[in-house]
């Protein structure tokens, strides 16, 4: 990894291009004005075609439990991503990555996966996404199993769409669970350069489209 400049001379053009070449960027935390690119030298990813999907967690994308729509409030998205929690007293979004990712959502690159129930945003993720590459950025929950509802609707707007790869970075437990692998940083940019050869559609289901967690896992066995 390595710092650059002042991070008030990065543009979303920039980030576009940085995402094109294997880079993403982080602030050391919320506090800190200043961004850092990261290329690791493992990459998190999770291939489309071998995406895990328990008995139980089927069993609640199936029982539309939640309303699970896109693109409807991305502020709040990145706002719940940022909020500290028991397990992460401290955040690496900072006042430049909400600027920089929501100028991205005006332009048409960065989206939600969000979860409501009864009117309230109970979880959800964002990311952007590029040609046939999603690189994911950040989840949260605040009810049991909402983020891993948003991940699997996720996964199958992603192969219905056509993309060939969703980065997750890093990898954890949890990713690890439902179906991450690690890549060395090499496979990853050959995997990268590849997906940027297609073009995919995020909006394969129209942003107001109900899309049932029927309709989801049937696209994840496509």
């Amino acid at each position: 990894m390595s710092k650059p400049g002042a991070s008030y001379a990065i543009t979303p053009q920039l980030l576009l291009r940085a995402y094109s070449i294997g880079l993403f960027p982080m602030a050391e935390s919320a506090e800190d004005d200043q961004l850092f690119w990261v290329d690791p030298e493992k990459r998190a990813i999770f291939p489309l075609d071998t995406f895990i999907v328990s008995r139980s967690l089927a069993k609640t994308v199936r029982s539309d439990r939640f309303e699970v729509v896109v693109d409807r409030d991305f502020d709040a998205v990145i706002e719940a991503c940022a909020a500290p929690t028991p397990d992460r007293e401290k955040t690496w979004i900072n006042d430049e990555i909400r600027r920089l990712y929501r100028q991205l959502f005006d332009m048409g690159f960065a989206h939600t996966v969000e979860c409501w129930r009864d009117g309230q945003l109970v979880g959800g993720l964002y990311g952007v996404a590029l040609r046939g590459a999603f690189f994911g950025e950040s989840m949260f929950h605040r009810e049991r199993d909402a983020s891993k509802v948003a991940l699997t609707h996720l996964v199958a707007r992603l192969r219905a769409g056509g993309f060939q790869l969703l980065d997750t970075q890093f990898m954890t437990t949890h990713l690890a669970s439902l179906g991450a692998i690690e890549i060395s940083r090499d496979s990853y940019h050959r995997a990268l350069e590849e997906a940027l050869c297609v073009v995919a559609n995020f909006h394969v289901w129209k942003p107001d489209e109900k899309v049932s967690g029927q309709q989801a896992l049937a696209a994840l066995e496509d």
